[in-house]
C-alpha cells in the first residue's frame, strides 16, 4: 500500500531536488586558472576577465598575457607541464584575486589579518614564506602585483622573468 504526500510536499520535495541538481552543477563547474592549478583553465580566465590572450614561451616556461577591457594585464605562467607557477598582474584596477590566486588567497588574508585592538594601516598586502611569495602594491588607477610558488618553479625561471 502507498500513500501520496499532500500536494505541498511533493512541491517541497521537487524544489529539493531541483536545489540540489543546481548544486552539483555548480561544484561541477570547470575551475579557473589559479595559482597552482592547470594551463587548460586559462580560457575560462579570458572568458571571465573578457581578456585578449597572447601567449609567449621561453626555454623552461610560457607566460599567458592576458589583456583586459581596462588595459590591465595578468601573465600566467606555466611550467612544461602544464602548471601555474606564477602570476603578476599591472592596471588600472585589481584583477580577481580570489579567482588568480585561488586557495593561496586565504593564506593572503590571513597572514595580513589585523590583530584584535589594532588600528588598520595602509600598507601592501604580503605573504612571504618558503613555498609562497605575494607582493602586492599600488593605489586607485595603479595595482600591480606578483604571486610565485618559488619551489615550483621550473629551472631557469628568475625573478627577473616577472618584471
Amino acid at each position: 500500500m502507498t500513500t501520496r504526500q499532500p500536494p505541498s510536499s511533493r512541491g517541497a520535495a521537487r524544489w529539493a531536488g531541483m536545489a540540489l541538481g543546481a548544486l552539483s552543477l555548480i561544484s561541477a563547474a570547470p575551475a579557473h586558472a589559479v595559482l597552482g592549478g592547470s594551463y587548460n583553465t586559462i580560457e575560462t580566465d579570458r572568458l571571465h576577465m573578457a581578456a585578449q590572450v597572447r601567449t609567449s614561451a621561453a626555454a623552461s616556461f610560457s607566460v599567458h598575457a592576458l589583456t583586459l577591457a581596462n588595459g590591465a594585464v595578468v601573465r600566467e605562467f606555466t611550467r612544461g607541464d602544464g602548471t601555474v607557477f606564477a602570476v603578476d598582474w599591472r592596471g588600472p584596477g585589481r584583477p580577481d584575486l580570489r579567482q588568480l590566486l585561488g586557495s593561496y588567497f586565504d593564506i593572503l588574508q590571513t597572514d595580513n589579518a589585523i590583530p584584535v585592538g589594532r588600528r588598520r594601516t595602509r600598507r601592501p598586502l604580503a605573504v612571504n614564506r618558503a613555498d609562497l611569495v605575494i607582493q602586492t602594491a599600488g593605489h586607485p588607477g595603479a595595482f600591480q602585483g606578483v604571486a610565485i610558488l618559488p619551489k615550483q618553479a621550473p629551472t631557469g625561471f628568475s625573478a627577473a622573468d616577472l618584471k
